[in-house]
């Protein structure tokens, strides 16, 4: 069971490796969205993407519950 979470995992990085070089159209949308909290000032900058990460908090769970229903 192991090996397999770590192929999948393995797998997920390279996909993501593959877009973001090749299509980074595709991810421009996070951090964009309506709630995502930035604020710029002249000392720094803080940047929390709540809405983004609500996101994909729910597609990674239905990814989950896909392939790891039984």
């Amino acid at each position: 069971m192991f090996g397999k979470v770590l192929i999948a995992l393995g797998i997920l990085l390279v996909v993501a490796g593959v877009v973001l070089v090749y299509a980074p159209w595709l991810v421009s949308w996070f951090g964009r969205l309506p709630g995502d909290i930035r604020i710029e000032r002249d000392g720094g900058s803080v940047f929390i993407p709540i809405t983004s990460m609500v996101i994909v908090s729910i597609v990674v769970s239905v990814i989950l519950n896909i392939f790891f229903r039984q």
